[in-house]
């Protein structure tokens, strides 16, 4: 070839057959009904002479006859007989459509799924939830419990549209709406050996038994990193799948659990556990809404997210510390 020459490319052109009118398809679905061009024209607010143009388009678009005269009545031929039962289809399925887009539009008339941690099921989402229903009295509401990774997996699958956890790492395919940050501490029985001496930091954890969320968890892992970095191997602990049973065996002294003082407020405010730093640092978590960056809010979402902020705006770094710090 040439230098400099360009050759032209042959554009390829992909033959798509028209799609039909949806004017035209009730025009013939109301002739084959009432079987009069007068009673059609009347029934949908056109004129006589609308209805016979709608017809004749439409048969020269598929090519072949649909109906005949019979005196003033209109009879369906052989192939008019077998497209209407498309048609009927097709109609029902439009108005359908219709109807469930404009229930969309209408106040309530919405469904909001949410996918959250089981604690923020337990601890976050009744009352959200219970206003969030007051507002939205006809929202369908569906929430699937799960951890950090099964909360991105139903997000990837568009299973859910929302989910309340904590912060993801990795954020360039989500958008992350911050609700608060807390506090991951120590929390033991007010027999504990650290209580008694009047401690006001925790002592030497190589000796003590920790009480840890699930290791599918992302705070065990923040958990697992942290004492790493300060040179400390897990050595002993017990791993559950709740903080209320994570809670009880610290009440019962069987170890020390690491849990954030929000989801032990009474216990805290009772007294019934006592609430130590984890260490020198603290190890704070940032919790919000998370949702693809590819989609826009509703309402009723936006609606979700305010409510979660309200519920949560005592929630942080500070709640349960003037607990901690009554024993010190």
């Amino acid at each position: 070839m040439p230098a400099g020459r360009v050759t032209a490319v042959p554009a390829v052109i992909i033959s798509m057959p028209s799609l039909l009118d949806s004017r035209q398809l009730l025009a013939f679905s109301t002739l084959a009904r009432v079987g009069s061009f007068t009673l059609a024209a009347k029934e949908l607010g056109l004129t006589q002479s609308a209805i016979s143009h709608a017809m004749k388009a439409l048969e020269e678009e598929i090519g072949c006859r649909l109906c005949d005269r019979a005196g003033r009545r209109v009879m369906l031929t052989q192939a008019g007989e077998q497209f209407l039962q498309h048609v009927d289809k097709i109609l029902v399925e439009m108005r359908a459509a219709r109807v469930g887009i404009e229930n969309l539009n209408n106040w309530g008339h919405l469904r909001l799924r949410v996918g959250a941690s089981t604690t923020a099921c337990q601890y976050i989402l009744p009352s959200v939830l219970r206003e969030f229903k007051q507002r939205y009295p006809r929202c369908t509401l569906a929430v699937e419990p799960g951890d950090f990774s099964r909360q991105l997996e139903l997000l990837e699958t568009k299973q859910t549209d929302l989910a309340l956890m904590i912060e993801p790492p990795d954020q360039r395919d989500w958008a992350f709406v911050p609700l608060f940050e807390d506090e991951l501490r120590l929390l033991v029985a007010p027999s504990h050996r650290w209580v008694k001496e009047d401690q006001s930091v925790r002592g030497p954890i190589s000796d003590e038994t920790l009480i840890l969320y699930s290791k599918t968890s992302l705070t065990f892992r923040l958990i697992q990193d942290y004492f790493s970095n300060a040179g400390i191997s897990l050595g002993h602990f017990i791993e559950l799948g709740s903080m209320e049973a994570i809670k009880e065996l610290a009440k019962l002294g069987v170890g020390v659990g690491v849990v954030s003082p929000w989801v032990a407020r009474n216990e805290l405010a009772q007294g019934t556990l006592i609430s130590f730093p984890l260490g020198t640092n603290p190890l704070r978590r940032r919790w919000g809404v998370v949702y693809s960056r590819q989609r826009k809010l509703s309402l009723s979402e936006e609606t979700f997210v305010s409510l979660c902020r309200l519920h949560t705006a005592s929630f942080g770094p500070d709640d349960g510390r003037a607990a901690s710090e009554a024993h010190g």
